[in-house]
Order: C-alpha cells, then structure tokens, then sequence
C-alpha cells in the first residue's frame, strides 16, 4: 500500500507540472533527466532479463539498434528516406523478437501482423513516430507490472499504474483537465508528439499528457527501480551507471545548449538503444520466450517496505 501511495503522490505531482509548464517540463526533463534514465534502464533490463539478452538474439539486436542510430543521424541530412529505413529497421528488431520467441503458427502469425502494421506505418509515417514517442512513456506499465510479482500483494499496486499509465492521459486528452491550462502552446516541440494537422487545443493536451508520462518514466527509471530493483550486469554495479550517465548529460548539454533541435536529434539517436531494446524484451517475455532472472539483489527490508 505504502508504494502505491507514493506513485499516487508522484502521479499527482507531475500532472501539475505537466499541466502548468509542459513545454518547459517536457525540454527541461529532457535534459536534465534523459541520458540518465537511459543509462539505468539499460541497466535493469540487462540484468532483470539476462537470461534473454544473450548469444546470437543479443547480437542481432545490437546491430538492428545501431543501424536505427544510423538512421536517426542520417535522418539530419536526408530527412524523409532515413525515417522510412528506421521504420523498417524497427520492425527488423520486433521481427527478431518473433523468430526467437515463436514457433509454428505463431511465428507465421506474428510476422504476417508486423508486415501489415510495417505497411500502414510506411504509409502514415508521420502517425507512426507520433505513436512511438507516447508508446516508449507507457511500456513501463510492462516492467512495474512483471516487478508486482515480488509483492505479497500485486493487485493494488499493478492497477495503480494503470490508473496513472492509461486512465489519467486518457482523461487529459478528452478534455477532462482543460480548465487547469495555462493557455495552448505552439511550439515545434508540439509537431513531434501530436498527430498531424491537430488543433491548438488538441496539440497542447498531446503535450500534457507527454510531458506528464515522460515525468512518471524518469520517476520509474531514476527513482523507483534503481531504489527497489537494483538488478544490474556486474560492469554497471555501484555508482558506475550513474556516473556514466551524469557524463553522458554533460556532453549532450553542450548541443541541447547550442541548438535545442540538434541536441534533440542528437539524443534520440543516443536513445535508440534503450528505446528500441524494450520492445522485443516485451514481445519476447510476454510470449514465453524466457523468464526473468530473479537476482536477490534487493533487500528484504526494502520489498517488505513496498507492501
């Protein structure tokens, strides 16, 4: 109960920020908080799923995210073909994913599923990043929930984020916290988080709900999982992970504080890795193509303290 709570506190916080400066949260969490996170949730999937990452599959995966990074530093000078070869690129990963963790039927099924939504992708590739940026915000709904398996009672805790992951963007975005605004926003930040052609009103709800999301998963990774699922690969024990991403901030300070849109495109390049990591560890677990590591890395008191 008592970690529920906090996130209900969290979840209440960062819905005022959001609603009261998403512009100034969205590029100022970016910041502050994205090399970060990247880092610590590299971390923890890594160790929480390292019986998953290994071998030929991780191999595979790290040259399909690296040729995404190419794509997202290409994208700088060729703009339109590079975003088209990261999308099909990005359906490579999740096609990886399927032909590790499926066989038989399920294998042809799933990979005739990511051929047609590859297809509507390439056609409406605008909506497609659009969904991929608020879609990376919700997949730690995926990873608190798998953690609640260690509690003696999930139940709470697991429909608490789904009360802050689903129920509350969903609210914003129909209108339900309109009167908490602060006036709409027109920015070139709107553009990349909203679907094409949307009104003010309707971009700056989109905005909202993206910087309230992207709040909650810098609290997930920076805050929650590090404190009650430190589980980490033995080279980013410690303060290791931390320092390296503090560095990593520092050096991408420096573009974010020349051009805000260089260092954006820069960053997102650097974050493919993360981003594009969790899907097939997703798609892969959920299929029952392997099973967490359990590592007996958190303390007692500190699980016990969740109930």
């Amino acid at each position: 109960m008592k970690i529920s709570l906090l996130f209900v506190a969290a979840a209440a916080a960062a819905l005022g920020l959001a609603l009261g400066a998403p512009l100034a949260v969205t590029v100022g969490g970016l910041i502050a908080f994205g090399a970060l996170h990247n880092v610590l949730e590299l971390r923890y999937v890594a160790g929480r799923f390292s019986s998953l990452l290994t071998g030929r599959f991780l191999a595979v995966l790290l040259g399909l995210v690296t040729a995404i990074v190419l794509c997202r530093l290409a994208a700088l000078v060729v703009g339109a073909p590079a975003r088209y070869a990261e999308i099909l690129v990005g359906y490579g990963v999740l096609a990886a994913a399927c032909v590790h963790a499926l066989r038989g039927a399920r294998l042809v099924l799933g990979l005739l599923v990511l051929v047609l939504a590859a297809s509507v992708s390439l056609a409406f590739s605008q909506y497609h990043f659009v969904v991929l940026a608020h879609l990376h915000n919700v997949v730690p709904l995926f990873f608190l929930w798998e953690w609640a398996g260690r509690l003696r009672r999930p139940g709470p805790f697991r429909w608490t984020q789904v009360a802050w992951v689903l129920v509350l963007p969903a609210l914003v975005l129909a209108g339900a916290f309109d009167f908490a605004l602060r006036g709409l926003v027109s920015s070139p930040v709107v553009a990349s988080i909203a679907p094409p052609g949307s009104s003010a009103l309707v971009g700056t709800r989109f905005l909202v709900v993206f910087a309230f999301l992207q709040t909650m998963h810098y609290f997930v990774w920076v805050f929650f999982l590090p404190r009650y699922a430190p589980e980490a690969p033995r080279f980013l024990l410690g303060r290791r992970a931390w320092l390296l991403g503090l560095g990593l901030a520092a050096l991408l300070a420096i573009p974010f504080a020349i051009d805000y849109a260089t260092g954006r495109a820069l960053y997102g390049a650097f974050a493919s890795y993360h981003a594009y990591l969790e899907f097939p560890v997703l798609l892969a677990a959920v299929a029952g193509g392997s099973q967490p590591v359990s590592r007996k890395t958190a303390s007692g008191r500190q699980v016990a303290a969740a109930v």
